[in-house]
Parts: C-alpha cells; structure tokens; sequence
C-alpha cells in the first residue's frame, strides 16, 4: 500500500475545478435562448455550434478519462459534425469579393431572352448584343491567338469598330466567294 498514492488532494481540485466550470457555464447555458435572440444571425450560430462543441468536448473527455474507446463513439462523430460548421460558418464570413463563383453566360442570355421576348425594342438590342459578342469571338478565333490583357482594356473602347470591321471582312470574303 505505499507504493499507491494518495489521490485525496486531486480529487479536491478535480472538484473545485468541475465546480468553476459550472459557474462558468451556468449563465451562457441558463440562458441560451434569450441570449441568441438578442444576436445577428451569423453570432447566433457561433453561438450555438461552440455551446454544442463544449459540451461534446466535455463528454468526449469523459470518456477518455473512463478508459472507453472515445474515437468509436458516437460523441466523437457529432464532435466532428459540430466542427463541420465552423467550417460553414467560416466559408459564410469570407468576404464576397474572394469568392471564386462565375457566372454561366449561356444561361443568363436564356433566362433574358425568355423574358424579354415581348418587348420588340428590348428584343432586338438583346440580339444585336449577342450578334456583337459572337462576332468578337469569331475574329479572335480567326486571329488564331488571344489578345493580351493591354490590348483588351483598349479595344474595349472601340467595341463598335471591331464589330463592323468583323462585318465588313465576313461580307468581303462571301462577295469574292460568289
């Protein structure tokens, strides 16, 4: 019996310290509701995802400290589920203007044409705009190489002349064909 220690005094400060985290967590969990209610949205699920990852961190420990096997349990799954949206959370308070999303072009020229099929005037800008763009396309695949990033800000300018000179050589080309 004297090689086993007296475990008396960790018990006592097991004890103290269990007890200041009561204290500690009585008022956020006494009233989790009133609390969220007063916040924005964005806090309210902070608030809620570290609430619910204290508490599993708390009961994972548990079990650690009973000698089960915590990493085939249950709680170790909802612990990982809760970390999943930090990461949500995290990825929703990037900035807007890091975001790497892109528009589908073809799409949006869809849904316009669709709704503006009974407006004639606004039909027929729609079409010459298109018309346009694919013009600009062809000539740059004809040109058989892309433009570099000086000469795009500086035709951009001159749109309109590109576009009737891409006319004018289609139309010459299918004269001299004839």
């Amino acid at each position: 019996m004297a090689d086993v220690k007296d475990i008396t005094r960790d018990l006592d400060k097991l004890d103290s310290q269990l007890d200041n985290l009561e204290e500690a967590l009585a008022p956020l969990l006494g009233n989790l509701d009133e609390l969220s209610s007063q916040l924005p949205l964005l806090d309210k699920a902070k608030l809620f995802s570290l609430a619910a990852y204290s508490i599993e961190s708390l009961l994972f420990s548990t079990l650690k400290l009973q000698g089960a096997d915590a990493q085939n349990h249950p709680v170790y799954a909802e612990l990982k589920r809760v970390q999943q949206y930090f990461g949500k959370i995290k990825a929703v308070e990037q900035p807007a203007g890091e975001r790497n999303t892109t528009v589908n072009q073809e799409a949006a020229a869809r849904v316009l044409k669709a709704d503006l099929s009974d407006n004639k005037a606004i039909r027929d800008r729609l079409a010459e705009k298109i018309a346009e763009e694919r013009a600009k396309a062809l000539l740059r695949s004809v040109e058989g190489r892309k433009r570099p990033a000086e000469d795009s800000a500086a035709s951009s300018t001159d749109d309109s002349k590109g576009v009737k000179k891409s006319r004018n050589k289609h139309k010459s080309k299918g004269k001299s064909k004839k």
